[in-house]
């Protein structure tokens, strides 16, 4: 067989996914929708949130327009602005007339994306078509969470019913992935609107597809059979605007991201298949290949096929497209090649398992041509392919949903204390080969890196899904399950400065870094040592405040001159209070318990900031999230 040609992969997990964009870009005409205008035929954009023009009056000024928000840990209720653009802020209170802020444009399927913060005891919701509430509720500690906490789908109300019955179909999250009042959180939902019919009745309740609380996916495929209470009718609609909640807490909101899916989707027409019998590598000359097989088809499927190994489908088609612009498409082939023309041009070939290709096009019916060569005789046939293009979401226009048989899941519990090593990948894309993986059944993990000494992330939920390192020949790797809180690239918590300002090093040459292992107390919480520029430090990590963070005490014997210990780093770094700090633009509190005396420091470092403290014999601080 010759050899392939070289590809570029860009690879997906699994087709069975629903996939959010990471980032949706800026786009002028949505802006002028939500101004009221003319709809774009693609409507995404992020808010501008430089006045309040998006959204309709508001009765009372409990809503304002700000540059940035801190609340107080220790008040109900209180976050203090900052003058400036860019944050949506709500500060309901007797003084202030309370109202939820409703969005001049209307939506019926959408992507949502945007950031948020709660005062301490807070309580709001965003509300999709102003029917359907996903809670935003300050629940941080709370170990069970019901619909009424943070994240949860909010009941249904039937005030006919008796005191206490009142309340029905909702639904709790899988996990409370909420962070600490004050710091900035993250929500994606994906949701779907109900449908109707000519006559005007529903055909389809509403979905929340997928809601993404601070990366963990709290609901999937979620059905909804009626508004949840509170909703501005009880009556569902096709189309309807974005609700903010804004009478029941201070609440502050900033890069809210739409995506508008409004316009037809493309299609598959005119569907033809030809079967070849044979190990293909490219696509042969068909001209002088009889078909062992042909007909027509629906839909892209690979069991039109009953040659078991060794053949090549070759379907050929129009696609139908609604709407000029960029279309994506992921096709899965495995065990053989696989080749994607559209409008007469190759956009994917795939050598592998899956492969994407994007093409823009123009109106009307365009030539589609795949071909499925399939020829390593232990993987199963399996074809599949969606399509995302303009104002529509992605879709399957296949009947392949995965490219693997499932496989039973190997979660690691941590009903008491519990360490596994394993291999661990950061969010950063880095590989620690020589991590210990501590859990908590305070439902608070952490990882350490061995190589460097460093606390290189911290989890709140279930502990580890050790899967890959365990399934099949595995990878080696395990991975931490629940709400993520990295702490940047791991790199040595302490090093030898020439001066304060001088670079933090990279990497552990020169410091005579030694990892000499961990003890376990009676209760099997670790105390690692090792050795650092001539110091001998002792490491000991706990959880504190009911799961609420954890504490790191450092004692170090023999320590050098000029030795400090760097306690985080990222884009932003603000004193909140004595020896208290927001770190990464309010990622996460670092509260610094004890110094000797030692005063820390905040430097600007290559673009980034980085709290730094010297170290004599001992050092003790908190992460809070």
């Amino acid at each position: 067989m010759k050899a392939l040609d070289e590809v570029v992969l860009v690879y997906v997990a699994d087709l069975k996914r629903i996939t959010l964009p990471d980032f949706i870009k800026n786009s002028l005409c949505l802006i002028i929708c939500i101004l009221g205008l003319q709809s774009p035929a693609y409507s995404q954009t992020v808010l501008p949130l430089t006045d309040l023009t998006g959204f309709k009056p508001v009765s009372g000024n409990s809503w304002q327009i700000v540059g940035d928000v801190t609340a107080d840990l220790d008040k109900d209720n209180r976050l203090t602005p900052v003058k400036g653009t860019g944050v949506l802020l709500n500060l309901p209170d007797k003084k202030r007339a309370e109202s939820d802020l409703i969005s001049n444009f209307e939506h019926g399927d959408v992507d949502l994306e945007l950031d948020f913060m709660l005062a301490k005891k807070s309580n709001s919701g965003v509300y999709l078509q102003g029917q359907y509430e996903v809670q935003l509720e300050d629940s941080w500690g709370v170990k069970t969470p019901t619909s009424g906490n943070m994240g949860g789908i909010y009941e249904r109300w039937d005030e006919k019913q008796l005191i206490g019955q009142q309340g029905y179909q909702g639904y709790a999250p899988r996990q409370n992935a909420g962070k600490a009042p004050g710091l900035w959180q993250h929500l994606k939902i994906k949701f779907q609107a109900p449908r109707f019919g000519a006559d005007g009745r529903k055909t389809q309740n509403a979905k929340m597809l997928l809601v993404v609380l601070n990366g963990v996916n709290i609901h999937e495929n979620v059905e909804l059979l009626g508004p949840t209470r509170g909703a501005l009718s009880q009556e569902e609609i096709a189309t309807g605007p974005l609700r903010l909640q804004g009478d029941h807490g201070a609440i502050a909101f900033r890069n809210i991201r739409i995506t508008n899916y409004d316009k037809p989707r493309a299609e598959l027409i005119d569907l033809q298949y030809n079967i070849y019998k044979g190990k293909f590598d490219k696509a042969p000359d068909f001209s002088k290949l009889p078909p062992e097989a042909k007909g027509t088809s629906a839909i892209l499927t690979s069991t039109v096929n009953r040659i078991p190994n060794e053949f090549l489908i070759q379907y050929q088609g129009k696609l139908r497209v609604p709407q000029a612009g960029e279309y994506t498409f992921n096709l899965t082939s495995p065990g053989g090649v696989g080749i994607l023309k559209v409008n007469n041009n190759e956009i994917a070939k795939v050598v592998g398992e899956t492969g994407q290709g994007k093409i823009t096009l123009p109106v009307g019916d365009i030539s589609f041509e795949l071909l499925y060569s399939k020829f390593v005789s232990y993987i199963k046939p399996i074809l599949g392919l969606t399509i995302a293009g303009p104002g529509f979401r992605e879709y399957l226009v296949s009947d392949a949903t995965t490219i693997k048989d499932p496989v039973d899941p190997i979660f690691v519990p941590a009903p008491t204390n519990t360490l596994l090593r394993s291999f661990i990948d950061l969010p950063e894309g880095q590989r620690l080969t020589h991590a210990i993986s501590v859990g908590n059944p305070e439902q608070l993990h952490y990882a350490f890196d061995f190589d460097r000494g460093a606390l290189a992330l911290a989890w709140r939920g279930p502990f580890m899904d050790a899967t890959p390192m365990w399934q099949d020949r595995g990878d080696g790797s395990s991975r931490p399950l629940g709400m993520l809180q990295p702490f940047g690239k791991p790199t040595l918590l302490f090093g030898k400065l020439s001066s304060e300002q001088a670079l933090w090093p990279t990497d552990t040459t020169g410091s005579n870094y030694r990892p000499k292992g961990y003890t376990l107390d009676p209760q099997d919480i670790p105390t690692f040592q090792y050795q650092v520029h001539g110091a001998v430090v002792t490491d000991i990590i706990r959880v504190i405040d009911n799961g609420k963070g954890l504490q790191r005490t450092l004692t170090v014997q023999n320590s050098p001159a000029n030795f400090y210990a760097r306690l985080a780093s990222g884009k932003k770094i603000e004193v909140y209070s004595k020896n208290m700090y927001l770190i990464d633009d309010k990622a996460y509190y670092l509260r610094l318990d004890e110094a000797d005396n030692a005063k820390p420091i905040v430097r600007n470092m290559a673009g980034s900031q980085e709290l730094i403290i010297p170290v004599q014999n001992k050092l003790s601080y908190s992460v809070i999230f």
